[in-house]
């Protein structure tokens, strides 16, 4: 493995079952909504032809962890999402491939995702064999929000499907918003980005 190529392994546990998982992973367009301290920003890429069942169009992705740098890569889901799971491919500043694996666990869900990939990013790529350590801490890092995010989007979807009553509003309201991004001068850049 070169100093530029990352191999990691995340393991999730939360309350819910993989059909749930799969609904609120399987569609990245909504990622800045529920996981925003890591994603930025996602924009639908036009062109080529229609997905198949169970799959999405490429989305092109503005992403951050902890450290005040961004990463802008294209994802591409290959496999269809079910409740088994998903993979994927990265192209951009980041360059492999992912596969969340979803499994029951009674009332819980364990989710796994290896991910793959290699730094094109030219900040990566020059200071990779330094601070591979510290990029790898950003990784993990991004990848705790996003257990912390999940938790709490199934809780707030849960508290929204009980109903129609302003007790069940109430209830969805009381959920916490998902951890914010670090370093929100990035954030704003995004944004004007997008427009």
């Amino acid at each position: 493995m070169g100093s530029t190529d990352y191999e990691f392994r995340t393991v999730w546990r939360v309350a819910g079952t993989p059909e749930e998982v799969a609904a609120v992973l399987g569609d990245a367009t909504a990622m800045p909504r529920w996981w925003p301290s890591v994603y930025l920003s996602v924009e639908p890429v036009a062109g080529g032809p229609e997905p198949g069942p169970g799959m999405h169009r490429p989305v092109r992705l503005y992403t951050k962890g902890w450290l005040p740098y961004t990463l802008g890569w294209t994802l591409t889901v290959t496999e269809p999402v079910t409740a088994r799971g998903f993979a994927l491919t990265a192209a951009g500043d980041l360059n492999g491939t992912g596969r969340w694996t979803f499994e029951p666990d009674g009332p819980e869900t364990v989710i796994t995702y290896d991910w793959r990939v290699s730094a094109a990013k030219p900040l990566l790529r020059r200071l990779s064999w330094l601070l591979k350590p510290a990029f790898a801490a950003n990784h993990r890092w991004a990848m705790a929000r996003g257990q912390e995010s999940l938790a709490l989007e199934l809780r707030r979807r849960r508290a929204a499907a009980g109903g129609t009553s302003g007790r069940t509003a109430a209830g969805s309201a009381a959920v916490p918003p998902p951890p914010p991004p670090t370093f929100a001068w990035l954030t704003r850049r995004a944004a004007r980005a997008d427009t």
